[in-house]
């Protein structure tokens, strides 16, 4: 089942390094037949979150909320790729996230973590997880964490480290799965927000 998958990163550091990791997940979901949306928070520029999309009245929010709410709306699950930064995730994805809420109800999530050191980033993940639950979009168990982030993937995100496909197929079909069943639930039982 093609599913629309919405992929999340956030990091606007000058020589970011991450983004390799996202054009990894995005070529790997789209082989796997997925939709896959794109939201890098360097090219979406959201302002420090002052108010929320819902605060606004209908037709009120700025373009870019109307946007990514429409989006996340229609999304089956969503993909976060987060660095790592003093053991946690960038500001930039935070406010990226925060900005929405029910967008994302009963919608899973799957966490790609990265670094430049040998961890991958999973002390990152560990918080990305208890966000996400708040979020309403709880991850799934497995993760994908990108140790040396610099030389796992080319700037195209092709893999330069041997068996990164396969540990990433492994986790999306993983995401497939939740995705599917709560798509299911979705459409047979409403979502009641």
């Amino acid at each position: 089942m093609s599913l629309n998958i919405v992929l999340l990163y956030g990091s606007v550091r000058r020589d970011r390094q991450g983004i390799r990791a996202a054009r990894f997940a995005e070529r790997r979901l789209t082989a796997r037949g997925h939709t896959v949306s794109f939201v890098d928070a360097l090219d979406v520029k959201l302002p420090l979150l002052d108010r929320m999309y819902k605060e606004y009245r209908k037709g009120e929010a700025p373009e870019v909320l109307e946007k990514l709410a429409t989006m996340y709306r229609a999304a089956d699950a969503f993909v976060i790729v987060t660095g790592e930064y003093n053991h946690s995730i960038p500001p930039p994805l935070t406010n990226l996230l925060d900005h929405f809420l029910e967008e994302y109800f009963f919608r899973p999530s799957a966490i790609v973590s990265y670094s430049g050191g040998q961890f991958g980033g999973v002390r990152a993940a560990v918080h990305m997880q208890a966000i996400l639950c708040e979020l309403g979009m709880p991850s799934i168990a497995s993760s994908f964490p990108v140790p040396r982030v610099g030389s796992a993937f080319d700037e195209e995100g092709n893999e330069l480290t041997p068996g990164a496909a396969r540990r990433f197929d492994r986790l999306a079909a993983e995401l497939e799965w939740y995705a599917e069943a709560l798509k299911r639930q979705r459409e047979e039982k409403g979502v009641p927000y």
